[in-house]
C-alpha cells in the first residue's frame, strides 16, 4: 500500500524544516503523495511542486486555516485549491496580520514574567511572514527557559496560561467557504481538538457540510485506534471523505515524523483519488 501524508508544515509557517528538507524526509519515508499545509500561507507550494517533480512525489496544493467556535480553535485543511487566487491571498493575510498583532503582546507578558525576549528575536527565528506561538516556544527553548515546546505551551503559551493572548479568527463556516471560494476541498483537521461531546462534534460536522465541508481527517498521528474508528464512522454517517496526515512540524513536535507520525501512521494512497474527484466537481 502506497503511503501519503496530507498534513505537513515547513518553515513557511511554524515548521522547523525547509520545504526541501520536508520533501526529502517524505522521499525517505516512501511517501508517494503529500500536501504542504502551512498555517494561513501558501508560499511553499510552488517550491514543493518543483521538488516533487524531481523526486517523483505528487504534491497536493494545500493550506491549514485557523478558526474558532466558542472555546475550540478549529482548523480547516484545504486541498487542491487555487493557491494563486487573489481573494484567498487577501483572506490569509488578515490571519497572518492577526498573529502580528497578538505576538508582541505575548512577548510583553513573558517579559512581565521575567523572561527577557524580544519580538524581533522571534521574527528573526521564524524567518517567515506566518509567525506564531510555536516560534515563541522555539525561542524559549533556544534560550533555555524551557526544555521543550510542550513545556513552553503548558507553562506559558496555551489557553489559560499566563502569557496567552487571544486573537481574532473567522468562524469555521467562513474558513470552509474561503477554501470553497478558491476551488478547494475543505476538511476538518484533527477533530480531537474540538472541545465538545460526540453529539456536539456530529452537529458541527453536519452544519459545516451544509456550507461545503468535504471531509474529515480520520488518520492522524495522535489519534488512538478508538478515535480513528469513531471518526471513520462519523465520516460514513455524514457522507464525507476520509483523509489523513502526520501534522509534521519538526522541533516543536519531535515525536512526529513525516509519513509515519509516531511510527504507526499509514495513510493509504487510495484516499487520494476521491479527494481529487471532489476537487474537480467543486
Amino acid at each position: 500500500m502506497s503511503r501519503i501524508d496530507l498534513h505537513l508544515h515547513t518553515t513557511h509557517s511554524d515548521g522547523s524544516f525547509s520545504t526541501r528538507e520536508v520533501m526529502d524526509f517524505a522521499k525517505q519515508a516512501g511517501v508517494a503523495a503529500l500536501a504542504i499545509t502551512d498555517h494561513d500561507i501558501v508560499d511553499g507550494i510552488p517550491e514543493a511542486t518543483a521538488i516533487g517533480h524531481e523526486l517523483g512525489i505528487e504534491v497536493v496544493p494545500g493550506v491549514e486555516i485557523s478558526s474558532r467556535l466558542g472555546e475550540s480553535e478549529i482548523h480547516i485543511l484545504g486541498y487542491f485549491l487555487d493557491w494563486t487566487d487573489p481573494l484567498l491571498a487577501q483572506r490569509l493575510k488578515t490571519l497572518r496580520d492577526s498573529r502580528h498583532l497578538r505576538n508582541p503582546r505575548i512577548v510583553q507578558r513573558l517579559n512581565e514574567l521575567g523572561i527577557p525576549i524580544t519580538y524581533e528575536e522571534v521574527r528573526a527565528l521564524a524567518g517567515t511572514e506566518s509567525v506564531g506561538r510555536p516560534h515563541i516556544a522555539r525561542l524559549l527553548m533556544e534560550k533555555k527557559f524551557v526544555t521543550s515546546a510542550k513545556e513552553a505551551f503548558d507553562r506559558y503559551l496555551a489557553n489559560g496560561r499566563p502569557a496567552f493572548v487571544d486573537r481574532e479568527l473567522p468562524e469555521p463556516v467562513d474558513a470552509v467557504r474561503w477554501i470553497r471560494d478558491a476551488g478547494g476541498v475543505p476538511v476538518l483537521a484533527h477533530p480531537t481538538w474540538v472541545r465538545t461531546s460526540a453529539d456536539g462534534l456530529r452537529t458541527l460536522v453536519r452544519d459545516l457540510k451544509t456550507v461545503g465541508l468535504g471531509g474529515i481527517e480520520v488518520h492522524y498521528s495522535t489519534h488512538t485506534p478508538s478515535q480513528t474508528t469513531e471518526y471513520l464512522d462519523l465520516a460514513k454517517q455524514c457522507d464525507l471523505l476520509v483523509t489523513g496526515g502526520s501534522d509534521f512540524h519538526g522541533v516543536t513536535k519531535p515525536d512526529i515524523e513525516v509519513g509515519i507520525g509516531r511510527g504507526q501512521l499509514k495513510v493509504s494512497h487510495k484516499l487520494l483519488d476521491p479527494l481529487k474527484k471532489a476537487a474537480t466537481t467543486a
